[in-house]
């Protein structure tokens, strides 16, 4: 069974629509596929697939007030994709124990028998059971936007990870785990983190500890997905994201691709259907088609990626982004002239995007603003 972890380092960047989109694709591509709702205190997974709030939910398990597992996998009316919707009706499903995420996560893993493809659409932001959600693959997707907000969180949520997998993989008593932890409590932990640095120094100290993690590290190779871009350009930020995880964590991202911003999706989703499903050739579900046969034709057991695969998938993404923009502009001048969007339609829709420049640009200020008062009281990163 192949398990795809999605989340987002910030919410907001359509997390929830890749997730569902792309289960809908596998299913039809003949793939038994499994999706999950475990953005557990904050579940809308099943507005996107177009259901009504579920009467059941994975919250009810970790209650305990629903002892077997498979009475709430649901089936769709799309074949071969089944639903397990989330909880945020119940109090405290989103902050998990260790033993209610260990019992969530044997029961994920016992889905193995009669599933190709099980997609975990988790929430956003860092919290420990997101963490390790994620790390049950070594090639969990992260959906980034090119706000500045979006990827800063994407980086941080690979820097998380990174520091949460050391956490998994060196045990209590050894020189690893306590060099962590001195780490940690001297102030040098997750917000300052360079991995390189820190993993230079276990290799010293403690080489058994090292090997151990090196062959886990080695396998963890996440997957980039850029949303909502608007230009062609928006897709080069990507490249921030890499040189970072490169360089202060010593991690290698895979692309997948872009999708640019299409208010198709607010159609399909006031019509119950997954965009893929509602209007399959437009630009967002095409996008979505796209990186799902990358997934498909990928190995899912090929950890190890070269310089030139990754370049490659860079590479393509801005090519992708380039073509799709064009595209774009083809379909909006098609739409001009068949009477479909008037020209009071064009210019509103360029006012609501001047206004969302405008945000940004403030919110980019005020980030730059943080950064320099950092920087000036002798943070690094």
């Amino acid at each position: 069974m192949r398990i795809i972890p999605i989340a987002s380092g910030k919410g907001g960047v359509g997390k929830s629509l890749v997730a569902a989109n792309l289960a809908v694709v596998f299913a039809r591509s003949g793939k038994r596929v499994v999706l999950a709702d475990l953005d557990l205190g904050a579940s809308n997974l099943h507005l996107v697939l177009g259901y009504q709030s579920p009467q059941k939910g994975i919250g009810l398990y970790i209650n305990g007030a629903q002892e077997d597992f498979s009475k709430l996998i649901v089936d769709t009316e799309i074949k071969g994709l089944r639903f397990i919707p989330g909880d945020n009706e119940i109090p405290g499903t989103a902050n998990l124990k260790t033993s209610q995420r260990r019992a969530l996560v044997k029961q994920l893993l016992a889905l193995e028998k009669d599933t190709d493809i099980l997609i975990l659409d988790l929430g956003a932001g860092t919290h420990q059971s997101i963490l390790d959600f994620f790390l049950l693959s070594g090639q969990g997707i992260v959906i980034t936007a090119p706000m500045v907000t979006a990827v800063l969180n994407a980086y941080i949520f690979l820097k998380n990870a990174s520091y949460r997998l050391m956490y998994t993989i060196f045990t209590k008593g050894t020189k690893a785990y306590e060099y962590l932890e001195y780490m940690r409590k001297e102030g040098s932990g997750p917000r300052k983190l360079y991995v390189p640095r820190m993993i230079e120094e276990i290799k010293q100290a403690d080489p058994p500890s090292y090997a151990k993690f090196r062959a886990h590290f080695d396998r963890f190779h996440p997957r980039l997905i850029m949303n909502l871009i608007d230009d062609p350009k928006d897709a080069d930020v990507s490249m921030k994201i890499r040189r970072s995880c490169e360089e202060y964590l010593d991690l290698q991202i895979e692309h997948l691709g872009v999708i640019y911003r299409d208010s198709i999706q607010d159609v399909a989703l006031a019509s119950r259907l997954p965009v893929v499903l509602y209007k399959p050739q437009s630009l967002i579900a095409q996008a979505i088609y796209r990186i799902a046969d990358k997934i498909l034709q990928s190995g899912e057991d090929k950890f190890s990626l070269t310089d030139k695969e990754i370049d490659d998938s860079f590479q393509e993404a801005g090519t992708e982004a380039e073509i799709d923009f064009e595209n774009k502009m083809d379909y909006v001048e098609d739409l001009l002239h068949s009477g479909a969007l008037s020209q009071g339609d064009l210019v509103e829709t360029v006012k609501s995007q001047q206004f969302e420049i405008g945000k940004l640009k403030k919110e980019n200020n005020f980030l730059k603003f943080k950064l320099a008062a950092a920087i000036s009281q002798g943070y690094k990163p």
